[in-house]
């Protein structure tokens, strides 16, 4: 699987265009959260994942709060067993969800959470007994943490992402998980449904030009599973005038099981250990009433399937689960099947939907490619080949980073940095089709007021435009078309209100003038690249005829100038703001005469008529959002709010960071100060017993206050101890670097004179033309620069070592490079170009000449005018004497 991935960025290398930007994408699971960077570095991979601060290519999805102090991932992870209600996990699932559903889903998985109800019934998360969290922010912390983690692997800003979503995921859940992105300063450039992101890294590198085929990308991740089924193909494109073929792919459906994942297979483990336990205690005791319990046997359990992917049996091992009793046991693969045994049957339904619904059969699929850690599990392959009809399955992609690679493609196709040399032309649809209800005075519900938006698997972006004849204010909704078809957890098809108002005043307005039809609506929808509906614009339209005065046709043509056919004055309205952008239509009109007349040249005025105009006017709406319930959008004053908040924590982590770093920094210096000081004879040479000791208390002085006073003490504290150490131990580490650089730096000077000696003497024959007054200023300087040598060096013999030293190799080194710049500069003087004189002409040349020059001059004199110009083109021709150039 390396290998193959090792040859994927190799050939994506060859397909990118090179550029300084960097772009992320983000694989956001209910367990992990992968990231890959694009950054076209030379003499790297064009994407790499991001791995984090243990060197780990995955992150846990965690955020945690204990003691006023935040963690994220592998700290957060650190403390599950220990505080289980402080560490939040499967954030992603409880975003846009019912609190009640939240609360559901986090007791059926023993998740000792404090969850309590918002003011839009959506759920947050208490951390103490007078902090609470929206799951909005705890996910904006997590998206932080991966940008930290993208930023740190480019070492460039990283501010543009794509995050991958489950396809599941409605508009509320997609519009909280923007909102989560923009509180952590992340510029989403689009969502991007994970299979999607799988069907990208699956046929970048692949040639379809000669066969279609369709693939089935199977997902089974912790939380939910899910079939997509992908139709490759190639077309026909002119580029630079050839013909090439360009591969593209269309996501043709996708069913999932928004239920069923590894945790479930989890689940089964824990309740049959669980059971097995209060067996072997007795006494009525129920492990599942006891969070740190039940989080120590969940962790261990992990480890178990684990090991059953690979093995027929495995072991468990809890030390200390319950009232300090250890619990050991093991259980085989056979049994681990039986206690799953309706899982293999329902991990089987989106396959099924998604054939059903396309009309193919299993043997019209190419491959069947697996993604997402659950899908190592032996039985569920086994599953899928029974039915499919196969020994293997494909497994060509990496089952954890297929989607987060994919992703970053997308990215890099999106961004306006970086672009992708070879094309994948992507059409992915909508999971949901969507209804549009319309709602107010004399509107009654029925199959005009309800109309069908977007299908399900509409292509991805769009725009829809819908007209309805009205005359009032109304109010929009926008729901999902199926109500057996809803998000995970949500109970309304309605996601979206609208109130759309402006057009009752409009009708007012305009009922005196003369309306030819009635007051239309113009509904402008945009299905976005992310997935999300929404109602951009409203316009009322309407259409008025009215009789203006225009000029008569002038029909004769003789003595007359023809008038424009589009030509017409428009005197009957005044236009007003709200008419800019109206449009006439002539119907045909009656003669009026007028005696009036106008003085112009050679024209004959005609007078007026009167003409019937039918304009059209289109006229803005108002539109206000009234969506409430949990995917109610966060007011403005909210979102500041978080971003506040989370920027607050974003300081202080940085600052714990920097103490930590400090507190280890003073703790290094403490005990390899004592050791050096302590162990090796070799600094005796350079400093006094008294003054080792002396140091050395002052080490233990700093060190005891370190464990005790130290422990709760601020970044600038260790700082200043760190410094004063620093400032009694660095004069016996400085007098002991000299006791060997000293030397080595005059032995490099004695040996730079020796041989820039020598250079002297090779340009008196190579190199004559140097003055001979900078060549004495430089053997002057090498002379002084001798005797400063030789008379420090008899003096630091005479200085004791525990001293200052007399002279130091930094000074020596920068007298040689004074001496190097010197001789350089002198070594840069060119070679002087010879003189060349100028031929000296006689008298008799000089006299011919300037009688030649007369002649022609006079003779130019003598030209008529016209031809002046040509004899001075016919000079410019001849040409010039021969000068010489400066």
């Amino acid at each position: 699987m390396l290998f193959r991935l090792g040859i994927f960025l190799s050939l994506l290398s060859l397909f990118l265009i090179r550029s300084e930007s960097a772009v992320s994408s983000i694989d956001l699971g209910s367990e992990w959260l992968k990231v890959a960077v694009v950054n076209l570095k030379p003499g790297q991979s064009p994407i790499t994942i991001a791995i984090n601060e243990m060197s780990k290519r995955k992150s846990p999805a965690l955020v945690a709060f204990q003691s006023e102090t935040r963690l994220l991932g592998e700290e957060a992870a650190g403390i599950v067993a220990r505080y289980p209600d402080k560490v939040f996990s499967n954030l992603r699932d409880m975003i846009g969800k019912p609190y009640q559903d939240v609360k559901r889903s986090a007791d059926s998985m023993y998740l000792p959470f404090d969850v309590v109800e918002d003011s839009r019934g959506a759920a947050k998360i208490r951390v103490s007994s007078d902090v609470s969290y929206s799951v909005e922010e705890l996910l904006g912390m997590i998206l932080k943490y991966a940008s930290n983690l993208a930023e740190f692997h480019s070492k460039v800003t990283v501010k543009d992402a794509v995050i991958s979503v489950p396809p599941y995921f409605g508009q509320a859940e997609r519009k909280g998980l923007l909102k989560a992105a923009e509180m952590a300063g992340i510029n989403v450039i689009s969502l991007i449904n994970e299979h999607s992101g799988a069907a990208l890294q699956y046929g970048i590198d692949k040639d379809f030009s000669n066969e279609s085929r369709h693939v089935i990308l199977y997902d089974m991740g912790s939380s939910s599973t899910y079939a997509a089924l992908v139709f490759y193909s190639a077309y026909n494109s002119k580029e630079f005038g050839k013909t090439v073929s360009v591969n593209q792919f269309q996501v043709k459906d996708v069913r999932w099981d928004s239920e069923l994942g590894g945790q479930n297979m989890e689940l089964r483990l824990v309740e049959y250990f669980a059971d097995e336990f209060n067996k072997q205690v007795g006494n009525g005791v129920d492990v599942r009433k006891h969070p740190k319990a039940m989080a120590k046997l969940k962790k261990q359990v992990k480890r178990t399937k684990e090991i059953l992917s690979a093995n027929t049996a495995a072991p468990i091992s809890v030390e200390s689960l319950y009232d300090d009793r250890d619990f050991r046991s093991t259980i085989t693969r056979e049994k681990f099947e039986e206690l799953c045994a309706d899982l293999w049957d329902k991990s089987l339904v989106p396959v099924k939907e998604v054939l059903k619904h396309s009309g193919l059969k299993a043997d019209d699929i190419y491959a069947v490619e697996l993604i997402g850690g659950a899908t190592r599990v032996p039985k569920l392959q086994a599953t899928l080949q029974e039915y499919f009809g196969r020994k293997d399955l494909d497994k060509h992609l990496d089952a954890d980073e297929a989607i987060v690679l994919g992703s970053a493609l997308h990215a890099a196709n999106l961004s306006d940095g970086i672009k992708l040399n070879r094309k994948l032309g992507m059409v992915d649809g909508s999971s949901y089709g969507f209804v549009v209800e319309l709602d107010g005075a004399d509107l009654s519900k029925d199959e005009a007021t309800r109309l069908l938006l977007v299908p399900r698997m509409k292509k991805l972006p769009s725009k829809i435009f819908k007209s309805i004849n009205h005359g009032k204010d109304f109010e929009v909704s926008l729901a999902y078309d199926r109500e057996d078809l809803l998000p995970p957890g949500i109970t309304s098809p309605v996601f979206a209100h609208y109130a759309v108002s402006g057009l009752t005043d409009t009708a007012e307005k305009y009922s005196s003038r003369n309306l030819s039809a009635p007051i239309k609506t113009n509904l402008h929808f945009s299905l976005s690249r992310s997935g999300i509906l929404s109602l951009d614009q409203a316009d009322a339209v309407l259409q008025i005829t009215e009789w203006i005065e225009v000029p008569k046709k002038n029909l004769t043509v003789e003595n007359t100038t023809s008038a424009s056919p589009n030509a017409s004055v428009d005197n009957g309205a005044n236009s007003t703001s709200e008419e800019s952008n109206s449009n006439s239509e002539s119907d045909g009109g009656v003669s009026n005469g007028s005696n009036s007349t106008v003085e112009e040249p050679s024209t004959t005025d005609l007078g007026t008529e009167r003409k019937l105009k039918k304009r059209t006017f289109k006229i803005p709406l108002k539109i206000v959002e009234k969506t409430t319930g949990p995917g109610m959008p966060l007011s403005k004053e909210s979102l500041a709010e978080a971003k506040r908040r989370l920027e607050a924590l974003d300081k202080k982590d940085a600052e714990r960071r920097r103490t930590a770093e400090l507190k280890n920094n003073l703790e290094e210096y403490i005990y390899a100060t004592k050791e050096k000081l302590e162990t090796s004879e070799d600094f005796e040479k350079v400093s006094s017993n008294d003054e080792r000791q002396s140091v050395i208390k002052k080490l233990d002085e700093v060190q005891e206050w370190l464990y005790t006073d130290g422990e709760d003490a601020s970044a600038s504290e260790f700082q200043d101890r760190l410094n004063s150490l620093k400032a009694t131990a660095d004069p016996i580490f400085f007098r002991f670097k000299e006791l060997t650089a000293r030397p080595e730096a005059v032995e490099v000077a004695r040996q730079y004179l020796s041989d820039l000696k020598q250079t002297i003497r090779g340009w008196e024959t190579e190199k004559p033309w140097l003055p001979k007054d900078r060549i004495d200023e430089l053997s002057t300087s090498m002379d002084k620069l001798k005797t400063w040598l030789d008379e420090k060096e008899a003096e630091q013999k005479k200085t004791s070592g525990y001293s200052t030293p007399v002279f130091t190799s930094e000074e020596v080194y920068e007298k040689v490079f004074n001496l190097q710049d010197k001789a350089a500069s002198i070594k840069r003087i060119p070679k002087p170009k010879p003189n060349v004189e100028k031929p000296v002409k006689n008298e008799t040349e000089t006299k011919s000449e300037n009688t030649t020059s007369y002649e022609k001059d006079t003779s130019e004199n003598d030209k008529p005018a016209g031809d002046s110009d040509s004899s001075t083109n016919e000079k410019v021709k001849g040409g010039s004497e021969p000068h010489d150039e400066l």
